[in-house]
């Protein structure tokens, strides 16, 4: 096989969807002509996500599929190169920055954006993935306002399970939060809320074995729950299930290279996306674990190609 030639560039962008694709925006409208390098599911979480009723700028529903493909050719239209690649490992211990993708495609630039995002940890149900944009979802904040007077279960024991729980409860008319064990890892205080709330119900030592629906049209009627103590096994009928059991920032390519957070995600300076690296700028969910918004993904695409663009010119 021959090796194709290094491909130099001054900003390389690891990692697709809005991060991404509006870093690549602003950089190529700078002249940088940027590279960027997306994986086998490019548009990110927003690709799994059917209705986005909460991006600016759109009066009606526009479908997150849609929404990833028009930025990704609106980057193309500016002017970026743009190369699906799973990029391998990278080298940013010495300048320029080095990277090398799985097809052997080696990578050199004066600045990186990292905008690699996170996934959401699912249950892996088989049931649970049929299911996922019919009634099963990964964020309250996107979809809890299609449950309105309907009853919806949470999945999961941590602030996050907590924190969608609580925020269901001003669209549906009941929620049952289901966990494991028989105490929250949550923080004390916001444990106290969720107790003080009339419209949730917590059940404790359970897992859910499987979600039941209909397939024409598809939507979720009910769960199947375990009790691990008991082994006994109910359905209960719930309209939704939000899964909240964490997510998973695609982060491991950095490890040893980028100072980053106890679950893996990447630190900026504040007010900046700054890595502890110069040159190497994390946008989006591979830093963001409390917004998780498409805008604000976008948005932090945005300051990282300008802040890109203000190191290069220092240079």
């Amino acid at each position: 096989m021959s090796q194709n030639p290094t491909k130099h560039t001054k900003v390389l962008i690891i990692g697709s969807g809005p991060a991404g694709y509006t870093a690549a925006v602003y950089a190529a409208r700078a002249m940088l002509n940027p590279i960027l390098v997306y994986g086998s599911e490019p548009g990110g979480q927003l690709t799994t996500t059917t209705d986005v009723e909460n991006y600016p700028g759109f009066a009606d529903v526009i479908q997150g599929p849609w929404l990833m493909d028009q930025m990704k050719d609106q980057a193309k239209a500016v002017g970026t190169q743009m190369i699906e690649d799973h990029i391998d490992s990278v080298n940013l211990k010495s300048k320029p920055f080095e990277a090398v993708g799985d097809s052997g495609q080696k990578y050199t630039a004066d600045s990186i954006i990292i905008s690699t995002g996170a996934q959401a940890r699912w249950l892996n149900l088989k049931s649970e993935q049929e299911f996922r944009g019919f009634g099963v979802s990964a964020c309250a904040t996107c979809d809890g306002f299609f449950f309105k007077e309907k009853e919806v279960a949470v999945v999961g024991g941590g602030n996050a399970a907590v924190e969608e729980a609580m925020f269901l409860t001003k669209f549906a008319s009941k929620v049952k939060l289901i966990h494991r064990r028989d105490s929250l890892r949550a923080e004390k205080m916001l444990q106290k809320k969720l107790m003080e709330n009339k419209k949730i119900e917590i059940i404790w030592d359970s897992v859910v074995e499987d979600v039941v629906g209909d397939t024409e049209p598809k939507n979720v009627k009910g769960i199947k729950i375990k009790n691990l103590k008991t082994n006994k096994i109910d359905e209960i009928k719930v309209d939704g299930l939000f899964i909240a059991i964490g997510h998973d920032p695609a982060t491991s390519l950095f490890k040893e290279q980028l100072k980053m957070d106890k679950e893996g995600y990447l630190i900026t300076k504040p007010d900046s996306t700054e890595t502890n690296i110069p040159g190497v700028y994390a946008a989006g969910d591979v830093k963001d674990k409390t917004f998780r918004q498409a805008v604000t993904a976008a948005g932090m695409g945005c300051m990282a190609a300008l802040e890109a663009e203000k190191h290069l010119s220092h240079k």
